[in-house]
């Protein structure tokens, strides 16, 4: 497996995961991608999240803001002097980060960590729309994820109606307007199919940047995948992703769109054997290297060969004149590679979800072992409830 110049996304033994858990361009051109969601692949799981850490009681908490020992506080909860969140609080009750505590009717601050950041990768398949409530009742990609008992599942950007592909949540905020920030650059690969082939000044267009109706886009990339007939196959990438940007960029060079499927979003790459509608939960391990991904500075964020510009990326500042900045030439190509993230199995690191594919394929064998059923070796995945 080829692998990335990425520091942060070094792998302790990466030459224990293979490309092959990973679904790349020549499966989709190649049809491989369709056969396996069509091929019987037995044994595979529903799955719940994994358990999270226990939230700290109550009595504890207070004791340690400084309000007095654990059997003082045990005794104002029973005599009712404690509330959280206006109700009147219990013996044993947990509090978690968010949670409003009064004593005696004055609130408390008290410090309590926000719980860890969960990540899932999902295969959304076309026909589903990533909104919670949809006027015209289709389905949601939201009615597939399993429950989250605190917070709410974010999405990571998003995907059109009849686009497929990967798609990431988290529970944090925070860390979701990060994955999504233009200025972490943080690449989407897709799988594009179109009707009629690009020519070279058509393809020089869409790399150069082409005038939407909001503000200038480019790819990072393009490749030509072949295809039959009127249908051309094209791998491109991008660092962004305003609404249906792929699409309207194809359009605007004069040609239609017939099929969309992202296959990468930064280093997380769509896992071979999650099928559409099944999702799967990252591991700690790479929701480290996800976040790590989007803590550094742009500069910071590739470890460039010895052949490559090392120099200081040229982001573009607010204009002094008040225009609007999208309206305006975007990123060249050689800027914007110095701080876009590279392809992970073209480079030397590999792909974030490695350790979750490892701790999936542990469990997968355990059960097999245990007479299961189960066949072959692919991971044992998350089905959407």
């Amino acid at each position: 497996m080829s692998h990335s110049p990425i520091k942060t996304f070094v792998q302790p033994n990466p030459s224990e995961h293979s490309a092959s858990d990973a679904i790349q361009f020549q499966d989709v051109v190649s049809g491989q991608f369709d056969a396996d969601e069509t091929s019987e692949v037995a044994g595979v799981a529903k799955r719940v999240l994994l358990p999270q850490p226990e939230s700290p009681k109550l009595h504890k908490v207070l004791a340690q803001a400084g309000m007095g020992s654990r059997l003082e506080m045990e005794q104002l909860i029973l005599e009712g002097r404690i509330t959280v969140n206006n109700e009147p609080a219990h013996i044993g009750q947990r509090v978690q980060f968010g949670d409003h505590v009064k004593v005696n009717g004055k609130p408390i601050r008290l410090r309590i960590d926000p719980p860890p950041a969960r990540v899932i990768a999902y295969h959304k398949p076309a026909g589903e729309v990533v909104t919670h409530d949809d006027p015209q009742n289709r389905p949601t990609v939201f009615r597939k994820l399993p429950k989250l008992f605190q917070g709410k599942w974010q999405s990571v950007g998003r995907l059109d109606l009849n686009t497929e592909g990967l798609l990431l949540f988290t529970s944090s905020g925070e860390l979701a307007n990060n994955l999504m920030h233009p200025r972490f650059g943080l690449q989407r690969e897709y799988a594009v199919r179109v009707l009629g082939g690009l020519n070279s000044e058509e393809k020089q267009h869409l790399l150069s940047g082409v005038q939407l109706g909001d503000g200038m886009a480019q790819f990072g990339a393009i490749e030509d995948g072949g295809g039959e007939g009127a249908n051309t196959w094209y791998r491109v990438t991008i660092a962004e992703g305003r609404n249906r940007e792929v699409r309207r960029m194809f359009e605007a060079v004069g040609h239609a769109v017939s099929r969309l499927i992202r296959i990468r979003y930064g280093a997380m790459v769509l896992p071979r054997g999650l099928r559409r509608g099944a999702w799967m939960e990252l591991d700690a391990v790479d929701i480290g290297l996800l976040t790590k991904a989007v803590s550094r500075q742009p500069n910071q964020l590739t470890d460039a060969p010895t052949t490559a510009s090392t120099s200081k990326p040229n982001f573009p500042k607010k204009p002094r004149d008040g225009s609007n900045l999208r309206s305006r030439k975007p990123f060249s190509r050689a800027n914007q590679a110095d701080h876009t993230q590279p392809d992970p199995l073209k480079t030397s690191v590999g792909y974030i979800g490695a350790d979750s594919f490892s701790r999936q394929r542990q469990e997968a064998g355990k059960k097999r072992g245990g007479g299961s059923g189960s066949r072959g070796g692919r991971p044992m995945l998350g089905q959407g409830k």
